[in-house]
């Protein structure tokens, strides 16, 4: 992680670029097959080949002695979550996140009693050796193999058999360091809840770092919103907001001790086979403000278009700064665009700045629906998603709701059956804008076809009479 005195730390996402032509592993339990999987074979072995020197590294230190752990985050790489911009330098050397000294892990390590402790071997045998055929994603922490195991130990089993795992390992070049390693277990070895990746166990063998978690078969709601040809549907949508909204909820306001996520978005959110959601990647959560304290300082993390503006301003964080983000992933779902996506004209490159006039407005509003469902959405669904939307990205925090509000306000959207494209009022609004659209494009067109004629030298030669141009009279001269 790269820490300096006088620096921010910033989190540097996985790699992704915007056509989706690799997977990610969403920094959690692991995407997996069928509808999370993206066709290709030369997809795999192109990730397993940015893994191949991890690998080796893996296997050949296990037999070394444990090394510093170099802090430092590599940028090599361009990715679609972008990290937070650096707005300050911060000279405070108190702050836990900016040390650096050899980690102690029999001090740093709270190990939950419920969590398997594997070995390197145990693992690599689970995986089939870590072969390109188990690849399941690559991020920041390092690639995800599928792998299987004992339903009740560490022992590998034969493929198809046992329990399905996906299991994690430290890249020592990549994008997260031991901090966030060591954050990740002591999270979620204490963490229990529906809607959240299960930590299975952990292997700590030298410097070796690897993770075992609950396969989840259905990959990320990132996969499916930004990277299959057919739309993720309504209801399914809402499901997985409803879903998410009770993890967050649950870590803000039920957990023994309140958690701050730090970083929500669409690839740390994961499905299982019935497409709940489930919060995964906690290594930049932080455990919240007790007592009198209203925030949590802290160096600015996480993935810019994300993170909340006073948090990037300030380094406050609350969690309202979750709450924000929340906005973001839920104004993703609503209109099926990136949070950042610089592919777009410009003035919508920025997701949120983009929708904030048409989130107030009725009659602008249906611009923001995702084009793709085609009117398949629930007309009062997605009226209160917007508002919701709205309230969460407020530009104030003490304005956000409780994820908890935002949970109870979520619950009745995924069985509202009032579709658009059955409504008068809806269908009326459609067929307007598509009245236009052609209106404008007929209008555009003739008098482009005008233009071309009229600078023609055939059409100067020849005043009285209106020809039909042919396909090459533009390019006389």
């Amino acid at each position: 992680m790269g820490v300096g005195p006088d620096s921010i730390k910033t989190k540097v996402l996985n790699v992704d670029n915007v056509k989706g032509s690799k997977k990610k592993d969403g920094g959690g339990g692991g995407g997996g097959d069928g509808d999370g999987e993206v066709t290709g074979c030369w997809i795999k072995f192109k990730l397993f080949g940015r893994c191949v020197s991890s690998r080796a590294k893996v296997e050949s230190s296990i037999s070394s002695s444990s090394t510093q752990y170099a802090e430092s985050k590599s940028t090599n790489d361009t990715s679609t979550d972008q990290p937070v911009a650096p707005v300050a330098s911060s000279s405070t050397t108190s702050n836990p996140e900016t040390s650096t000294s050899t980690p102690d892990i029999t001090e740093e390590l709270k190990i939950a009693s419920q969590l398997r402790k594997f070995n390197f071997n145990e693992l690599k045998s689970a995986t089939r050796n870590f072969r390109p055929e188990s690849l399941l994603g690559e991020g920041g922490f390092g690639c995800v193999f599928k792998g299987w195991i004992n339903e009740n130990g560490t022992a590998p089993v034969k493929p198809g058999t046992g329990l399905t795992v996906a299991v994690k390992t430290l890249n020592h070049d990549g994008l997260q360091g031991h901090k966030e390693w060591l954050a990740e277990v002591n999270f979620l070895g204490d963490l229990l809840h529906p809607n959240l990746v299960k930590l299975i166990g952990y292997c700590i063998e030298d410097d070796q770092r690897l993770l075992v978690y609950e396969f989840m078969p259905r990959g990320s709601l990132e996969n499916h919103l930004f990277r299959r040809s057919l739309p993720l549907p309504w209801a399914m949508r809402m499901k997985i907001a409803l879903g998410a909204a009770k993890g967050l909820a649950f870590l803000h306001e039920e957990a023994e001790r309140p958690v701050i996520y730090r970083d929500f978005k669409t690839s740390n959110i994961l499905l299982d086979a019935d497409y709940n959601a489930k919060l995964s990647d906690f290594g930049l959560a932080k455990d919240g403000p007790e007592g009198d304290k209203t925030h949590v300082s802290t160096r600015v993390m996480g993935t810019y278009g994300y993170a909340a503006p006073e948090y990037v301003m300030t380094g406050h964080l609350t969690s309202k700064s979750d709450v924000y983000s929340f906005g973001v992933v839920l104004l993703e779902m609503i209109t099926g665009r990136r949070s950042m996506d610089k592919n777009r004209p410009n003035g919508e490159h920025n997701l949120v700045e983009w929708a904030r006039p048409y989130l107030g407005e009725r009659r602008k509003f249906y611009k923001l629906i995702d084009p793709r469902l085609e009117g398949r959405f629930s007309m009062r669904g997605a009226h209160k998603a917007a508002q919701l939307a709205t309230n969460c990205l407020s530009r104030d925090p003490k304005a956000r709701p409780l994820m908890s509000e935002i949970y109870e306000a979520l619950k009745p959207l995924p069985n509202l059956k009032d579709m658009a494209c059955k409504s008068p009022y809806f269908q009326a609004m459609q067929s307007e804008r598509t009245g236009s659209n052609s209106s404008r494009n007929g209008s555009k067109g003739q008098s482009m076809r005008s233009l071309s004629i009229s600078n023609s030298p055939y059409h100067q030669n020849q005043p009285h009479r209106s020809p039909k141009p042919s396909p090459n009279l533009s390019d006389k001269r």
